[in-house]
Formats: structure tokens, sequence, C-alpha cells
């Protein structure tokens, strides 16, 4: 494809979802602000970059492998059922030389930013991106293909992905340290994400079964999945209230808390079993939960930081 333009590299890369990244990389350098008094610009604008080309990687390399798994097909072919992946290698948008050069091309920027990142701030850097990368890629790709085989390591390696590592990884960039805050820090917002995450799974897990993909919710039914949702669901905004306790957010940061009404009546409105687009208004409640509550606890940090 020759006329490849950067609006279909977007949609390629799904940088709509960018957000799950951008949040606890800000949350990182927040905090090194609010418990160092430290921040330096250019390492954090390169943190930055890194890891939305790091997150954006993750995202292409899923969809490459899974097209290559014969997922995207069996979606296309299964009834009711909803793709969450781009589209454009199943429909023949991108050929999949092209969309596999786009996919390394991100991976190339990240490790150049971790490159450099590790001179300035240790050898450390290279450990976090390196579990990152490995986590992205064997996520679907052979011989482990751990988030096919449905025994919680996918929704284990996406609250380290989207949440410990770039909110523990960017504090590391700026203060040189490892330390339980930041890692206390992530639990809201990557719990969140990975709540994101399985709850998509919802929407086409007809399609995963029939390819073998062997999702949690595949190999516990839509019942015992949807129970498990809502603990998660429980347990995100319990770390929240975990975390101002100890004293990692401020207090008034339990304002995220109201953007759990509107994702507990999507819950009220979904009953045992559902058809697939029924579980569209959880995924958006999802999406819009972590972006606003993330926002919250964004601000809450920054005005800690001015008045502290």
């Amino acid at each position: 494809m020759n006329n490849l333009n950067l609006s279909l590299l977007l949609k390629a890369s799904r940088f709509r979802v960018i957000p799950v990244m951008v949040i606890p990389v800000v949350l990182g350098g927040l905090g090194a602000i609010v418990w160092n008094d430290t921040f330096h610009p250019i390492l954090f604008v390169l943190t930055f970059i890194g890891s939305i080309a790091a997150h954006l990687f993750s995202n292409m390399i899923n969809d490459l492998w899974d097209f290559r798994n014969g997922i995207d097909t069996a979606a296309r072919e299964t009834a009711s059922t909803i793709s969450t992946n781009s589209g454009f290698l199943a429909n023949g948008t991108i050929a999949e030389r092209t969309f596999s050069f786009l996919t390394w091309s991100l991976f190339a920027v990240a490790l150049i930013c971790g490159l450099i990142l590790s001179i300035s701030s240790g050898w450390l850097v290279l450990v976090f991106g390196g579990l990152g990368a490995l986590i992205a890629y064997f996520y679907v790709a052979p011989p482990i293909k751990f988030g096919y085989r449905g025994k919680g390591y996918s929704e284990i390696a996406i609250l380290l992905s989207f949440g410990i590592l770039p909110t523990l990884g960017s504090y590391y960039v700026q203060t040189m340290q490892v330390d339980y805050q930041p890692i206390l820090l992530s639990l809201p917002i990557g719990l969140l994400t990975t709540l994101i995450l399985f709850n998509h799974h919802f929407l086409h897990w007809q399609s995963d079964q029939s390819a073998g993909k062997r999702t949690l919710v595949v190999v516990w039914g839509e019942k015992r999945a949807l129970v498990f949702s809502k603990c998660l669901f429980v347990l995100s905004y319990l770390a929240l209230i975990l975390c101002v306790i100890v004293g990692v957010f401020p207090y008034y940061s339990l304002l995220a808390l109201v953007t759990a009404i509107p994702f507990y009546r999507v819950y009220g409105n979904l009953k045992s079993e559902n058809p697939s687009p029924a579980y569209l208004p959880l995924m958006g409640a999802s999406l819009k939960a972590t972006t606003r509550g993330g926002l919250i606890m964004m601000l809450a940090l920054v005005v800690q930081a001015i008045f502290q």
C-alpha cells in the first residue's frame, strides 16, 4: 500500500486508547515531584514518547498475531461477535508486510528512547522496558501465547504493562529510585485498565472460543466472568481508597470515586447472559471511568505538588 497516511496509522494502532498508557506515565512523573521534589522535563518527554510508541507497538503486534492465529477471521465469521482489533489485516486494507514494518518501527522508537534514558538514569530502565516488550510480544505470539491460556496470565500482564511498569518506570527515570509508593500509586489506574481489557473479551468470546483463544470469559463462561468483572470493578476503587489511607494520594483524589456511579449502573442493566452488543456500554463505561478517574488522580497530585 503506497498511500498509507497518518490517519490510517492512528486507526491501525488504535491510538484513541492511548490515555491508558499516558495516565500511569504522568502519575509516575508527578509522584517524583510530590515525594522527591524532582522533575527533569527532557527525560519525561523521552519517557512519554517511548511509552506511547511501546503501547502502540503492543496494540499492533496483538493485531498482527491475532490475524496470523486466525482470531480475526473467526471474528468475521462468527455471528453477533464484535471484533476489537483494527480489522485492517483481515479485510486487506493494509498488507501484512507493511503492517509488520510499521509495528516494528514503533518498537524501534521505544527502544531508542529506552537506550537514551538508560544512559541518563541507569540500566533498570531497560529492565522495565524489556519486561514490557516481552509481555506485549508473547501475549499473542508463539510459542508462549499466554493471552490464549485463560489462567489469568493476561490480566496480570495488563496490570503490569499498563499500571506498575509505566508508573514505576516513569518515577525511576526521574529519581533513579525504586520505592513502594509508585507501585501503590499504579494500582487504581492499573486495575481499571485491566478491567477494560477484561471486559472487551465479552464482545468476541464466541469467536475466541472457536479459534482456540482461551480467555477467562471462554473458560469460565459469561455468568462467572461477569461476577469477576464486578469484583475487579470494586477492587479498583478500593485500591484508590487504600492509596489515600496510606498517603500515596491526597484525600481529595477520592473525587474519582464518582466515576464509579455510571459504571455501576451499566452493570445493573446486564443479565447473566447477554448478546455481544449488550457489552458495548460496559466497554464504554470502562474506558470513561479509567480516563476520567485517571484525570482526577493526576489533577489531585498536581494540586498537592503546588500547595504542599
